[in-house]
C-alpha cells in the first residue's frame, strides 16, 4: 500500500475512559468515497470500524494508525 492509497479520516466520537476515542485515522482513499456516497463504514489501518461524520483536522492522529502508516512508506 502506498501513501497514495490512504488518506486521513476522522473517527466518530465515542468516549470511553476519557478522550482516547477522539482520533483521526488513516483509511484507504477508495473507501472514503464509498463512505461519503453510500454511508458505508470504513476500516482504519488500526482496525477501527466506523462511519465518518466529523472533520479530521479537529482531532489528533491515531498513534497506532500513524505507526502502521510510517512502516508502509517505501
Amino acid at each position: 500500500m502506498s501513501d497514495r492509497d490512504t488518506e486521513l479520516l476522522e473517527k466518530e466520537e465515542i468516549l470511553e475512559d476519557g478522550d482516547h476515542e477522539r482520533y483521526s485515522h488513516y483509511v484507504k482513499k477508495d473507501k472514503i468515497v464509498s463512505s461519503a456516497v453510500m454511508g458505508n463504514a470504513v476500516i482504519a489501518l488500526c482496525g477501527k470500524v466506523w462511519v465518518p461524520s466529523r472533520a479530521p483536522e479537529k482531532f489528533p492522529v491515531c498513534p497506532t494508525c500513524k505507526a502502521i502508516y510510517e512502516k508502509l512508506k517505501p
